[in-house]
């Protein structure tokens, strides 16, 4: 896990549209530096290659300790570390390919922008490790139900083995500044590509998913709609509650962290402004779920972050959101499975 501190995420991390969205959650003023990194509209691509990806990942040879004095090289093994500061990203075997920052996220993504699309996020993780680039529509989406959204690209890679070249559809919800399932129960459209010597952008596929951003707004307003017709009372709540966090019988360590757990979940369902206007429906109880995961759930400062963007790129969202709306479909009986999202 990242020990990136506040600081990092303020320095390293740039965040656009914020008069759509707000300031990130990890934004502090006093840690801003004579450029913020914060953006009222579309961040700059020039912005990122300078800020950001301003350095190179070099490949160098792996060498050991000799017994008999002096160092030997290991065969077959590099070292991928950063031009700028020798910081050491990770070790593979020569048949490790680096995808450069700049060439597999920003070049490919100004390939690909058009008029109405423009970078939304970029930032890095991991001493630099892992790095994305969101492309998004410039205007929030707010659908009937009150529920705001912005439907974005998310391209994602590293030079830690942590992550293959990504890139998805995936939706922003503004309320909780939360990543959701693009369709909810349906996978996102994706394009990974290994870092290996055969590699190769597939840019037509990369495309293919670029223009589904604008046809996932109608999906999840769709799956928005569907779910807040789906009544969820507070006996079904409550075993929802028994389904998704059980509780043992004994008590101990293992009780107490699920009555913690469903406290927050309490509070969220009945009082916080993220999910409580859609108390009494599935959509109030997938809110509640995902808010809980994003924001609420134990981790140690800036980790969540890192953890967080790596759910939305290796589909961990998608999990939480579909075992979610499982677990309430088995609560609420056939009939509200019939509406539910497919």
């Amino acid at each position: 896990m990242s020990r990136e501190s506040l600081e990092w995420l303020n320095a390293n991390t740039l965040i656009g549209f914020t008069e759509k969205r707000g300031t990130a959650w990890h934004y502090r003023a006093s840690m801003q530096a004579e450029e913020p990194n914060h953006y009222p509209g579309p961040i700059p691509v020039d912005d990122v290659k300078s800020r950001l990806f301003d350095w190179e990942a070099l490949s160098s040879p792996v060498y050991v300790e000799d017994p008999r004095g002096g160092l030997a090289q290991v065969p077959g093994r590099q070292a991928i570390l950063r031009s700028d500061n020798g910081h050491v990203m990770g070790v593979f075997s020569d048949g490790y390919e680096p995808h450069p920052y700049v060439e597999w996220l920003i070049n490919t993504v100004s390939r690909l922008l058009d008029a109405d699309l423009s970078i939304g996020s970029a930032g890095l993780l991991k001493g630099g490790a892992v790095a994305w680039v969101s492309v998004e529509v410039p205007e929030n989406v707010v659908t009937p139900e009150g529920v705001e959204f912005r439907p974005h690209l998310f391209g994602a890679t590293s030079f830690d083995g942590s992550l293959a070249t990504t890139f998805k559809r995936a939706v922003t919800n503004i309320v909780c500044d939360n990543t959701m399932a693009a369709g909810l129960a349906e996978r996102g459209q994706q394009v990974k590509i290994k870092h290996s010597r055969h590699s190769k952008f597939r840019l037509a596929e990369a495309r293919e998913a670029l223009h589904i951003v604008y046809a996932l707004a109608d999906e999840f307003s769709t799956a928005v709609r569907d779910l807040c017709r789906v009544e969820v009372t507070e006996r079904q709540w409550h075993a929802f509650m028994d389904a998704h966090i059980p509780m043992p019988s004994a008590r101990g360590r293992s009780r107490t962290m699920a009555e913690n757990k469903r406290d927050i979940l309490a509070k969220l369902w009945n009082h916080d402004l993220r999910v409580a206007p859609w108390r009494g429906t599935a959509w109030g109880v997938l809110q509640a779920v995902n808010t809980f995961t994003h924001h609420e759930q134990n981790v140690r400062g800036a980790e969540r972050a890192e953890r967080n963007m790596h759910r939305a790129v290796t589909g961990g969202i998608e999990e939480l959101d579909k075992t979610t709306l499982l677990t309430l479909s088995k609560v609420l009986g056939e009939r509200a499975q019939a509406q539910m999202v497919d």
